[in-house]
């Protein structure tokens, strides 16, 4: 992938729960993470004692984390009620040149912040909850 502008990356939600996705905020950084546990099956007998694997066993996860700006009231309080009530909601992070990430997320932080002579922020978190689909662009 090549050198690629920041404020590109795009986060939708499932507004309606049928597959209507929309923008929901201006996020001006952002982070998005993928983890595998792994298994470890490495008994007496694994060769010099070398560490041995379980290949394709372990917990998958995908974090997102961001700050910026809300689109509008509702699409702050479209976040603000998914938090609040734990509502698990099929999110997309669209990455240009690359693709679209696709799957059930929960907000697991919500945090706002201002300074007296500005616009009123968030930082939001976001963990996975259910199998995610990738598809290349």
């Amino acid at each position: 992938m090549v050198a690629q502008k920041g404020k590109d990356l795009l986060l939708k939600v499932d507004s309606d729960g049928v597959g209507t996705f929309s923008t929901v905020a201006g996020l001006r950084s952002r982070n998005l993470a993928f983890n595998t546990e792994t298994v470890d099956v490495t008994d007496a007998e694994s060769a010099g004692q070398w560490r041995e694997l379980l290949a394709g066993a372990g917990i998958k996860t995908a974090s997102l984390s961001g700050s910026g700006i809300f689109k509008d009231g509702a699409s702050d309080e479209t976040v603000r009620s998914y938090f609040f009530n734990g509502t698990l909601r099929d999110w997309q992070i669209i990455v240009p040149d690359f693709g679209t990430i696709e799957g059930p997320f929960q907000i697991t932080a919500l945090e706002y912040s201002g300074q007296h002579d500005g616009e009123l922020a968030f930082e939001l978190a976001l963990e996975s909850a259910g199998s995610l689909t990738f598809t290349a662009l």
